[in-house]
């Protein structure tokens, strides 16, 4: 156990130092610092920026002006659809749109509302927003958007059901929530950026390491502290209060290594695939590939082999489980393992559906927590249920909704669903008394 410990060990303080001397100077030529306006003679650090998507769609070569204290200059948005202005003072400004620069077939939401008024009184730095969507969207291609956003949303379900299901198996097994399984999915990303795209390894070989990162991440949480807590006799609330202390910690050690920059994983599979009337790249359509295999092993290991069925059988009853001569602790160990392994892999799809950054679990964590409950608490295969209906509204949704608005559907659709059935989806009543 001692030669077991040193090796984990050791693996750790490498996986550290890769950390320190691959993400922070990806991080700083991946997002250089905006220069001074050719406009004057000053260096500044005002700006502002912000995202212009498609959808989940970065646009690039789009333009907006931004003018004001005899200010006038245009930012244009790169490949990640990120563009940034530097302004020379403090003070009030206005960006706006320049909808000749969009794509052909992409339009403003709202055509006629396309300046903002930007104060920069207060702070340095203001993001702004341009909502977009296809120009023709309410006349005549609504059929074919709702079946683009239908295919997004069921790429965006089958990789929130890596992670949820992962969830599901641990409160399965141990009742425990774990507040920590966001960092999880960051973990995922942000271990394939440093190999697959900041030291160039390839796609296959950078997967099979985050992998083998994630699962051994999950084999530490189980050993270095979810077992000692549970020998020791902490209750539940105290154990989930932990897991909130390590979400905080993994956060912002993820955060000091990447600061707040946005990262492209560089995937290599940017065409484009027609389903249809509708168009979507060729790392979505592998992404979900990917997920239903994966979930479809995932669903045979839980009902062809010994190992699932003790998995099942602990989730169902654990005493009684132990007392069939099952070996509950070493369920739970492959339990944290597995879990791990799914929601590294969901962290990597998430990565090339969404992009990288430091707080990218933590923004899913209460969709997943959502797809759970939604299922029903416990079932592996309500998580998938939860996860595809979550996935599939949020998506849709932005037909009719602003983007931002579109988590908000799903989680009244949660609430809708936990009124008329309590216990979930696929979950099963609880016998009270």
């Amino acid at each position: 156990m001692r030669i077991i410990g040193f090796v984990l060990g050791t693996t750790i303080a490498a996986l550290i130092l890769a950390l320190s001397v691959g993400l922070a100077p990806a991080s700083a030529e991946s997002t250089p610092s905006p220069s001074p306006s050719p406009s004057g003679d000053f260096t500044s650090t005002f700006t502002i920026g912000g995202l212009i998507r498609d959808g989940d769609t970065p646009l690039e070569g789009v333009e907006v002006r931004v003018e004001g204290e005899g200010f006038d200059e245009i930012g244009v948005t790169g490949p990640d659809g990120r563009w940034v202005v530097p302004v020379p003072v403090q003070g009030v400004y206005t960006a706006t749109l320049l909808p000749d620069t969009l794509p052909e077939g992409v339009a403003p939401r709202d055509p006629d509302n396309i300046t903002r008024d930007v104060n920069l009184s207060t702070t340095n730095t203001v993001n702004v927003l341009f909502p977009t969507g296809e120009g023709t969207v309410a006349q005549n291609n609504i059929a074919q958007t709702i079946l683009t956003r239908f295919i997004y949303g069921l790429n965006f379900g089958l990789l929130l059901a890596l992670g949820a299901i992962g969830i599901s198996l641990i409160y399965g097994t141990t009742k425990l929530n774990n507040f920590a399984h966001g960092e999880m999915v960051t973990f995922g990303a942000v271990i394939f950026f440093l190999f697959g795209t900041s030291l160039g390894i390839p796609l296959i070989p950078a997967i099979a390491i985050t992998l083998v990162l994630s699962a051994f991440t999950g084999y530490a949480q189980d050993a270095w502290l979810h077992r000692p807590l549970r020998k020791r006799g902490v209750g539940l609330v105290q154990a989930m209060i932990v897991t909130i202390g390590l979400s905080i910690l993994v956060r912002y050690v993820f955060l000091f290594f990447l600061g707040g920059n946005i990262e492209t994983l560089d995937t290599g599979l940017t065409q484009n695939v027609n389903i249809g009337p509708a168009t979507i790249t060729l790392a979505s359509l592998v992404s979900m590939g990917i997920s239903i295999v994966m979930l479809g092993l995932v669903g045979l290991f839980l009902t062809r082999t010994r190992v699932g069925k003790a998995t099942r059988a602990v989730s169902d009853n654990a005493s009684l489980a132990a007392a069939s001569g099952i070996n509950v602790d070493r369920i739970i160990r492959i339990v944290w393992i597995l879990a791990a392994t799914l929601t590294g892999l969901s962290g990597i799809l998430y990565g090339i559906f969404r992009q990288v950054n430091w707080n990218m679990g933590f923004q899913i964590l209460l969709l997943l927590f959502a797809a759970v409950t939604l299922g029903g608490l416990g079932s592996a295969f309500g998580a998938l249920v939860g996860s595809l209906i979550i996935g599939i509204v949020t998506e849709v949704s932005t037909v009719w909704i602003p983007n931002d608005l579109r988590y908000a559907v799903a989680l009244l659709i949660l609430i809708l669903v936990l009124l008329v059935r309590p216990q979930g989806v696929l979950g099963r009543k609880e016998r009270v008394g």
